[in-house]
């Protein structure tokens, strides 16, 4: 039965290739991952060196006792507890390591990913160092959650963060504190997956929506035949591979080549309160309501003036402030929602009237504590 069907997908794969693209469709890639090509975090604790005097210096002890440790281990003779001189000097500042920053180490392993292969890391500092700018990090282990040596990491770290300070003034821009090194790390061990070892590879949808993942489940078995999808559930789909690995990896490619009009998005308003942006979604529409918005000023201006008595009468002279105090209610003209209109119509209205972005911001509240707006408002 598995090489009829592996005949099955050879003799559809013209068909794949012939396949008319929709309009408005995506690649299944681009709206489905496989769940066995999954990354991992990866974390490790390690040494910055060669700063320039940003260090953490003698008052983070596990950074002295860090740098002490590798000197043991690279043979220097500092074996035993530390002496009373030891002590003693490391209290007058005589053993700061200036120019030396523990930090964490963090690195995303990708899926399948192989022994060799170089992958990107972050340098964070732990301590009391300024920056990491011109430091290098010493050879670092990378383990993943079930404490295994994954990868291994060095190398010049790579800061675009400036702290500068002179004469009581200081310049800060950008993160000196965190840096990162391209290619700094290097894979040790390979992740072991299912892709591999199972009759189905399981595909995930990226946003979860049953819409999309029926049409997926349907145009894979159009094009390859029925019952080679089937879904698992709302995010989740399995699909029958060839047993043969290279096939496999080649039916794979076909169907995430495959192109899929995907289910409409969940009408969403996201409102960024800080920087006034406001993003409202096509399927967006609201219920009848009237909407009014205005804002009340008030502005208060302060006079000082001096009263001086009559030039022979008695007392003397005293300052005197006058406040002069004006309310301003703008005329602003309330606007009617017809019910089911859509996102253009809801931007007409609302700047027919002027409304800023902050004022934008609370209409839109406002319909939603009302009941009137249909979507989800997400603040941000």
């Amino acid at each position: 039965m598995k090489n009829r069907f592996v005949q099955q997908v050879a003799g559809t794969l013209m068909l794949a290739l012939a396949f008319v693209q929709p309009a408005q469709a995506d690649r299944v890639k681009d709206l489905a991952s496989v769940a066995a090509v999954r990354s991992n975090q990866l974390v490790g604790y390690g040494i910055v060196v060669g700063l320039q005097g940003t260090g953490d210096g003698a008052q983070v002890a596990f950074t002295v006792q860090t740098v002490r440790s590798m000197l043991v281990k690279m043979g220097v003779g500092l074996d035993g507890p530390l002496s009373d001189f030891e002590k003693s000097a490391a209290a007058a500042g005589r053993m700061d390591v200036q120019n030396v920053a523990a930090v964490m180490v963090t690195a995303e392993l990708p899926g399948m990913s192989k022994p060799g292969q170089r992958i990107d890391i972050n340098v964070g500092t732990l301590g009391k160092a300024s920056s990491l700018r011109g430091g290098t990090l010493i050879l670092t282990s990378l383990r993943g959650v079930d404490g295994e040596v994954y990868a291994l990491a060095q190398g010049l770290v790579t800061t675009t963060g400036v702290d500068a300070s002179a004469a009581g003034s200081k310049v800060s821009i950008g993160v000196p504190t965190s840096a990162r090194i391209p290619n700094g790390a290097t894979v040790e061990r390979t992740v072991e997956t299912p892709f591999d070892k199972s009759e189905f590879v399981v595909m995930n949808v990226r946003d979860q929506d049953f819409t999309t993942t029926t049409a997926i489940v349907n145009i894979v078995n159009k094009t390859f035949g029925a019952e080679t999808a089937k879904a698992l559930d709302g995010v989740s789909l399995a699909v029958r591979a060839p047993v043969d690995m290279s096939k496999r990896v080649a039916f794979m490619s076909m169907i995430e080549n495959l192109d899929v009009i995907p289910g409409e998005a969940a009408a969403k308003v996201v409102v960024n309160s800080r920087t006034g942006t406001v993003v409202i979604s096509r399927n967006v529409k609201v219920t009848a309501a009237a909407v009014s918005h205005g804002t009340i000023s008030v502005a208060i201006a302060a006079t000082n003036e001096v009263s001086q008595p009559n030039a022979f009468a008695p007392g003397q002279a005293a300052g005197v402030q006058n406040a002069n105090i004006a309310v301003n209610e703008p005329n602003k003209p309330m606007f009617l929602f017809q019910a089911g209109v859509d996102l253009r119509q809801i931007v007409d209205a609302i700047n027919q009237v002027g409304a800023s972005p902050s004022a934008l911001i609370a209409i839109l509240e406002a319909l939603k504590s009302s009941g009137s707006l249909r979507a989800e408002l997400v603040v941000i």
